[in-house]
This record gives C-alpha cells, structure tokens and sequence, in this order.
C-alpha cells in the first residue's frame, strides 16, 4: 500500500503481538499507544493501515484488535497450551504457529471436525506426536481474505481422509484440500516464524507461494496467483 510506512507497521503490529505471545493476553489499544508514545488517533490510524493489508482485524465496534493471526483475542474451538500459559487460535494452521513460536512441548486442543470429538496434538521437540492425523481446508487459502472468519472456521483437524469426505457429504461442503498433521505443523511453524518480530512483514505472493511449495501444497487447490499486494 502506497503512503504506509512498513516499518511504523511493523512497530504496531509488535506492540500487540509481542504482549499476547508473552502474557496470553491482547493489550488494548491505550496500552499500546502509551507504549509507542503515541495518540490514541494516530494509533487507530496505524491499525487501520494494518488491516488493510490483513495484518490484522479490528473489532468493528471499538476498533480493537479481535485477531491478529496466529492469535484470537476472543474464544475459539482452539486452545494452545504452553506451560502456564494459554491462546486461543483461529484455527489448527494458527494453533501450530503458536506453537513454533513458543517452542519447547505445546499441546493443542480441538474438535474433530468441529463436532463433539475432543482431539489432543502433542508437540514436542519440534515434531508433532499424532502423526495420523489430517487437517482439512475448505476454502482456498487465496480466497482466505474475502471471509477470514469463515475460512479459519473450516480449517479442521480430522482422523483421516474419509473422515473429511464424510463430513464434507453430511454437511453439504465440497472437498477442498487435505494435508497431513505434519504438514499443518510445518507450514504452520514456517508461516507464523517471523510473526513476533519487530521487523515483521507480511509475505507477499511470491513469498506465500514458496512456503505452500516447501511445505508439499501444490495443484489448483493451493495456488497462490501473483500479485502486487501482501498475501
């Protein structure tokens, strides 16, 4: 975005990020602004700015940070545990970023397929303990943006591969794409591995298409077209 300084971004953007990763908890928008030495004006501007490039969604009735991915300021069906600390995530994609961030033994705690199966993910040592598992994704992640909501929503851990093709005839979903718990978990490490920096960034296309590559995300499904605007 042209007129928006990545760097002042960036500064915002860890203002917020860094306190939830090291308390569990969002600061609010005051907090931050002293902390920044700033207006709570200019402060607003700058997370305006922010989310208009997805770095960022914004409460839309007091303009509070609601998510800031891989974090949820607000409950979901998806609970990191780390030691004495906890989050809440947008989904199991954002469940194993925290994870990576943290590092060190995480547990995440979830719901097959968004129904009544509790399901536990241990990792450790930087691996992931049930390696049967899948993660289904219903929406493309280059459609993520048009409904964060929805598509974090239908990003789900399952048994396996007939357990999504089940779920997906009993409630009406086309297939979308599967990939393994160890792939959720690297691309999941590897997406949110520069999140609480204070040089942060988002990725661009070109960026977001290399890490989908690496992590063994290809076909239609995955693509990722190019494009000039942060992915």
């Amino acid at each position: 975005m042209s007129g928006v300084d990545p760097d002042a971004l960036a500064r915002v953007h860890h203002a917020f990020i860094r306190p939830m990763l090291d308390t569990g908890r969002m600061p609010t928008r005051e907090r931050a602004a002293d902390e920044l030495n700033m207006s709570l004006g200019e402060l607003d501007d700058a997370l305006a700015a922010l989310a208009g490039i997805h770095g960022v969604v914004l409460d839309p009735h007091d303009g509070e940070p609601w998510v800031m991915h891989p974090f949820s300021a607000t409950p979901t069906a998806t609970w990191v545990e780390h030691g004495d600390r906890g989050w809440w995530a947008p989904c199991p994609w954002c469940a194993f970023g925290i994870a990576g961030l943290k590092q060190g033994k995480a547990t995440i705690h979830a719901r097959l397929g968004g129904e009544h199966e509790p399901v536990v993910v241990h990792v450790q040592d930087g691996r992931v303990l049930e390696t049967d598992l899948v993660v289904h994704f219903a929406v493309p992640p280059r459609d993520a943006w048009n409904n964060v909501h929805r598509f974090c929503a239908s990003v789900l851990l399952f048994r396996d591969r007939d357990a999504v093709a089940a779920w997906c005839a009993r409630h009406g979903v086309a297939e979308g794409g599967t990939l393994s718990v160890r792939q959720a978990w690297e691309l999941g490490r590897d997406w949110y591995a520069r999140h609480a920096d204070p040089d942060w960034r988002k990725w661009s296309a070109v960026q977001a298409a290399t890490i989908f590559e690496r992590t063994g995300l290809s076909g239609p499904f995955w693509h990722i077209p190019p494009a000039d605007d942060p992915f």
